[in-house]
């Protein structure tokens, strides 16, 4: 795929996430904010770990200027795109690792890496653990969606030219 079609993507999920930002669900410490965690798959299955990390970071720096997101934003939707991103690479463009990679890297990983943010940035009191459910929630929601999503397009054979192409 050529570089400027992997920008053009990009720049269209990074739009399409900070245009559907205002789309959250309070979860407990947090919001759940599942487009950022759909985005995160599709971005680490089309685009691989690298563009996935450059969108959640330009993403976050977004919304947080545009006062629709919050710091906690950064290591959760980073962590997950990462591995989300990771996943799809090792598993050649299989969507369901890149969906347990968007769990694992922004609902625990992700979560534990909040904590700081919360506390010494924020000065927010919160547990260590406080965020891995909200996290969790959102993710999960971004991941199945993500997973219909994807699993539709790749059965129809447009995104047949993307995958595994990094």
């Amino acid at each position: 795929m050529s570089n400027t079609k992997r920008l053009t993507i990009a720049g269209a999920l990074v739009a399409l996430g900070v245009v559907l930002s205002p789309f959250s669900i309070p979860v407990g410490v947090a919001r759940a904010f599942p487009i950022q965690h759909m985005i995160n798959v599709i971005a680490g299955v089309v685009l691989g770990p690298l563009y996935a990390v450059i969108m959640a970071f330009t993403t976050s720096s977004i919304r947080n200027m545009l006062g629709t997101g919050t710091l906690l934003a950064f290591p959760g939707s980073m962590l997950g795109a990462l591995l989300a991103g990771l996943a799809a690479k090792h598993m050649r463009g299989k969507v369901a690792p890149a969906c347990v990679g968007e769990l694992i890297g922004t609902g625990i990983l992700g979560a534990l890496a909040a904590y700081p943010v919360a506390a010494l940035i924020l000065g927010r009191e919160a547990a260590l653990f406080a965020f891995v459910i909200p996290f969790t929630v959102s993710s999960f929601g971004g991941a199945v969606i993500a997973f219909i999503l994807l699993t539709a397009l790749l059965r129809t054979g447009i995104l047949k030219e993307y995958i595994g192409s990094e």
